[in-house]
C-alpha cells in the first residue's frame, strides 16, 4: 500500500510537470501581452493608456466609453455635447491587452479584419429636448453593432447571411447594425437573423 501511495504521488508530480510547459504554450499567449497595467500602452493620439476612465470618458480595462458623445473621438469638444454616450464592447472589438506587439491595444486580433472577428459593440445615447410644449423631454437611443460574419455579403448597404437572411444595415463598411430602440418608440429594427451579442 505505501508502494503505491508514493509511486502515485510521482506520477501526479510528474503529469504536472509535463502539463506546465504545455499549459504555457495554449490560448493566445497571453503571457507575451503587454498589459494596460504594464504602463507602455498608449492611445490612437499617443497619449499613455491609464486604468480606469480617462479625461474623454474610456476606460479601456472595462471596455467602456461613458461620457459626452462630442468626445468619443478623443477630442475634447464639438459637435453634440449635450448627449450622453455610454458604449460597452468586447475584447474582438477593442482588447484591453497587446498582443501583437505593436504597443496599441488589439483590435480583431487573430484575424486579418474585423469581418468574422465576433466583434460587437452598443452605443447608448441620452439627452434633452425642448418640445412643442415649451418643455424639456428626455430622449435615448440603443443600438447593437456587430462585425459581418464570415460569408456575409452587402447589397445595397444592407448585410445578408451566407444562405441570404438579412442580418441588417450596414454601418462603417464591416459592421452591421442588428438592433436599435429608440424612447417613445421601441424597437425601430430587430435583425431577423438574431439579434443578441456574442453569437456572430
Amino acid at each position: 500500500m505505501k508502494k503505491l501511495t508514493v509511486g502515485l504521488i510521482i506520477a501526479i508530480v510528474l503529469l504536472s510537470l509535463l502539463a506546465l510547459p504545455v499549459m504555457a504554450k495554449g490560448g493566445n499567449n497571453n503571457d507575451k501581452c503587454t498589459t494596460i497595467q504594464d504602463g507602455t500602452l498608449v492611445d490612437s493620439n499617443d497619449d499613455l493608456l491609464v486604468l480606469g476612465y480617462d479625461q474623454y470618458g474610456y476606460n479601456y480595462q472595462a471596455h467602456m466609453f461613458n461620457g459626452r458623445y462630442c468626445d468619443s473621438d478623443r477630442v475634447l469638444g464639438g459637435d453634440y455635447c449635450d448627449v450622453n454616450l455610454v458604449m460597452k464592447w468586447n475584447d474582438a472589438w477593442l482588447s484591453n491587452k497587446d498582443c501583437d506587439g505593436d504597443g496599441k491595444l488589439d483590435r480583431h486580433y487573430g484575424y486579418p479584419s474585423y469581418i468574422g472577428s465576433g466583434a460587437w459593440v452598443t452605443n447608448h445615447q441620452s439627452g434633452s429636448y425642448l418640445g412643442d410644449d415649451g418643455k424639456m423631454h428626455k430622449w435615448t437611443y440603443f443600438c447593437k453593432i456587430v462585425a459581418a460574419p464570415t460569408g456575409a455579403e452587402k447589397v445595397d448597404g444592407v448585410w445578408y447571411t451566407a444562405d441570404g437572411t438579412e442580418i441588417g444595415p450596414d454601418i462603417w463598411g464591416a459592421f452591421v447594425i442588428i438592433q436599435e430602440v429608440e424612447s417613445g418608440t421601441g424597437a425601430t429594427y430587430v435583425s431577423p437573423a438574431r439579434a443578441g451579442l456574442g453569437n456572430w
